[in-house]
């Protein structure tokens, strides 16, 4: 009889181990994840102010070609000094021709004391008598004019309104947009010093009062959908915060979900998301909220190679702009969630787990080849687990337990235990 009941016990501590709500019993009183957090936002505000400002106070062997942000009427007068230097070209018989700094992925390198990705000083000659590249000189000439408009009027257009100014000769907006990167280099600003924006993406939502054009924004009073991020970061001014951290989110769907259970007011904190892969706008607004809050950057992704993208993208720059990773990068992000081990740990059901495709492992393996991700040995373990497991799984797989379970159970489990990499 009492072999029976010892049974019978053990089968029940089984049975709750297997369940996943047993983790909601492993919650400790909300005061003590808060004293967790603020132990968290002391020690993040004491390292940012170690590390190196700059590329050059590091006295590397290498050149490397950074921009920085120009006044309007600089950006015109190096228009016009470029403009001249060409015609004097033409005049003397040698044609014209530009001198574009590099954005190969071989012209590039990740300094791991800055923990971003950097440009090395290389160029290549674009002639307008090639016809290799005539149509690239044509276009580049172009935008050159359109951007001294702008700077003569002070304005701001959109890169879709740059695309339509002449359609018939940039064909598609992504040469366009190219060709702009391309202008920043070669001028030696960032593009937002070009008056040329991306349309309102990223939202913002939690414990933060920022000035916007002048106007004082409250975002705890901004309902479910946020704060639109302004496109313009010189709008924004006179941040204020009694947040403990932000919240960096993939996934409109996880934000939404924060943003109504008010999850900023249990834990205080700013929630942001670009809904997918970041814009220049929310990487400037993180930048800006790290450096004037001093506050730690966690972040939620999905369990799959694109979600590690999506954060080392924030974290240490993307190739393509990596000419102005100075200003859009925001070093020392913390990877919370949704990593490979956790669907495991957390008992996710196979069937909201997704099998990876060949292109996923392939992205998978590129990553375990890079800088920035050999330098965590955190991060190579989850995704050698992820690779060899051939799973992922997105933020929504937590809804399988409940549709509160992100907030009320999960996120709340992993600050506890300060379960991030």
């Amino acid at each position: 009889m009492a072999d029976k009941k010892k049974r019978r016990r053990a089968a029940s501590s089984s049975d709750s181990e297997s369940d996943p709500l047993h983790f909601k019993s492993k919650l400790k009183p909300d005061s003590s994840i808060l004293q967790t957090l603020t132990a968290l936002k002391s020690a993040s505000a004491s390292s940012s102010s170690s590390r190196p400002a700059s590329l050059s106070s590091l006295n590397l062997p290498t050149a490397f070609r950074e921009v920085s942000d120009l006044p309007l009427s600089s950006v015109q007068s190096t228009i016009e000094s470029l403009a001249l230097s060409l015609a004097h070209s033409i005049l003397s018989g040698a044609g014209f021709s530009f001198s574009v700094p590099s954005r190969a992925s071989a012209n590039q390198l990740y300094v791991p004391e800055l923990d971003r990705i950097v440009l090395k000083d290389k160029s290549s000659s674009r002639p307008f008598a090639s016809v290799a590249s005539v149509r690239k000189t044509t276009i580049t000439a172009r935008i050159l004019q359109l951007i001294h408009q702008l700077s003569l009027k002070n304005i701001h257009v959109t890169k879709r309104d740059l695309f339509y100014t002449d359609v018939k000769l940039f064909q598609d907006q992504s040469q366009s947009d190219s060709i702009l990167d391309d202008v920043s280099c070669i001028l030696g600003c960032t593009r937002s010093s070009l008056n040329v924006v991306a349309s309102e993406k990223g939202v913002v939502v939690g414990r933060l009062i920022f000035s916007d054009n002048g106007d004082m924004i409250d975002c705890t009073k901004m309902g479910m959908g946020g704060k639109a991020i302004p496109p313009n970061i010189d709008r924004v001014a006179d941040m204020q915060s009694d947040a403990l951290f932000i919240l960096l989110v993939e996934k409109d769907a996880a934000y939404m979900r924060l943003a109504e259970d008010r999850f900023y007011n249990r834990f205080p904190c700013i929630i942001v998301t670009a809904k997918g892969q970041p814009d220049v706008a929310t990487r400037l607004f993180l930048r800006k909220m790290k450096n004037e809050l001093k506050l730690p950057v966690l972040a939620l992704v999905d369990s799959d190679p694109y979600g590690l993208k999506i954060l080392s993208v924030y974290g240490c720059g993307s190739k393509n702009m990596s000419y102005d990773s100075a200003n859009l990068t925001t070093p020392d992000i913390k990877w919370l969630g949704v990593r490979p081990s956790d669907l495991d740990k957390y008992k996710i059901p196979e069937q909201c787990r997704l099998p990876m495709t060949e292109t996923d492992i392939k992205t998978g393996k590129d990553l375990l080849e890079e800088d920035f991700v050999k330098k965590n040995p955190g991060w190579v373990e989850e995704l050698n687990l992820m690779v060899k497991s051939k799973q992922k799984a997105e933020i929504q797989a937590l809804s399988s337990f409940g549709f509160q379970y992100l907030t009320e159970v999960y996120l709340p489990l992993k600050l506890q235990q300060k379960d991030w990499l």
